[in-house]
């Protein structure tokens, strides 16, 4: 049976910026990974933002990993030459009813440590975009966007430059808690054992699945978990826009926003589809349900305008009508199980936190 210091299950973004900063602290590291390549899940099918950290609960995981891995992310894109724009984003209220929730929303973003945004009237936000129909803006400067895929294959080089190494192919079918560390039981054209002291189920869709495969781990410890599409489309023709728009947040959500991709081209998206099972097709049912919300803000949103995109799942820890959780971070304190982390329900702002979330987890993990 191989022995190893630190394993990391799943090789997306966050398990790779676990996996670099356990590298770089000295530990031995390798990455099990189902898939043939890096981020083929929801690391790879967003919508690319790096978020300021408006939106979420003070003091909470996603709050403050947001907000730091926020300026780490745009330090690191900046001096390993990533592909990254520091765009903006209006967030607009539609009906002076929500007015008052927009200035929430600005008192929230201040208490997280991010009080750059500005308060637009109509004439000043739609000087910044003609199109734009609104009662009342938020301008946020440090909201951008990355190229995910080129971040993760930084994040890889930087792993491997450290000793580190991704076994692809290589999923995870069971495991068992002993005394001597967690054993491994992989499957793939290689199957193998491996033994490791210290493990980081950072696995996304499948995170929770696999630590109910871990004989000896609590089953009253797995949180509920439930799957949500996100549905993405594009714009036939040429923007008219510069900047990220967002409208109000409903339904447990970000609500169908505009994003650019780096060369400019525009993408509408995600909804929020409960789903059962992994399906990366785009629901053309859905279409009228966007143009519908995006006319509220771009009421001329040309007929026949907008084609499929893409899809992407979200991990979720509530169901339907429930309130959102926070990022679940579950250790030895919550579960029992002496040097384990499960990384549970890490879905947006997990791009952004991802770098955050590698630096805190690190030092978590005592050394042999």
């Amino acid at each position: 049976m191989d022995e190893i210091d630190c394993a990391v299950i799943g090789a997306g973004v966050v398990g790779l910026a676990v996996a670099r900063a356990l590298a770089q602290s000295g530990r031995d590291v390798i990455v099990l990974e189902a898939a043939e390549a890096i981020g083929t899940e929801t690391s790879s099918r967003n919508s690319e933002v790096i978020h300021a950290g408006i939106y979420y609960p003070t003091g909470s995981n996603k709050a403050r990993l947001c907000v730091h891995g926020k300026h780490m992310l745009y330090d690191f894109c900046q001096s390993h030459g990533i592909a990254h724009q520091r765009l903006g984003k209006l967030i607009v209220a539609t009906n002076e009813a929500q007015h008052d929730k927009l200035a929430a929303l600005k008192a929230q973003a201040a208490a997280n440590g991010v009080p750059d945004l500005t308060w637009l009237d109509p004439a000043e936000a739609q000087d910044m975009e003609p199109e734009l129909f609104c009662t009342a803006a938020l301008f946020s400067p440090s909201t951008g966007i990355v190229d995910s895929h080129g971040l993760m294959l930084a994040l890889q080089g930087e792993l491997e430059d450290a000793g580190g190494m991704i076994a692809f192919a290589t999923p995870v079918e069971a495991g068992q808690v002993t005394d001597d560390g967690i054993i491994l039981k992989t499957g793939g054209e290689a199957p193998m054992q491996v033994r490791c002291r210290a493990l980081v189920n950072a696995a996304g869709l499948h995170a929770v699945s696999l630590a109910g495969l871990l004989e000896g781990f609590p089953k009253d410890a797995l949180p509920p978990f439930h799957m949500a599409r996100g549905n993405y489309f594009s714009l036939n023709g040429k923007s008219p826009f510069t900047h990220l728009v967002y409208p109000m947040p409903k339904g447990g959500g970000l609500n169908i926003h505009i994003t650019l991709d780096l060369a400019g081209r525009p993408r509408f998206g995600p909804d929020l589809e409960w789903v059962d099972h992994i399906d990366y097709t785009v629901n053309l049912a859905r279409l009228d349900e966007f143009y519908d919300s995006i006319r509220q803000y771009w009421p001329a949103l040309p007929d026949d305008s907008l084609s499929p995109a893409y899809a992407g799942i979200r991990p979720k820890l509530h169901g339907p009508g429930e309130p959102m959780p926070d990022f679940l971070i579950q250790g030895p304190e919550q579960h029992g199980v002496p040097n384990l982390i499960n990384l549970f329900g890490i879905e947006s702002p997990g791009l952004t936190s991802a770098l955050a979330i590698g630096e805190e987890l690190a030092p978590r993990l005592p050394r042999p």
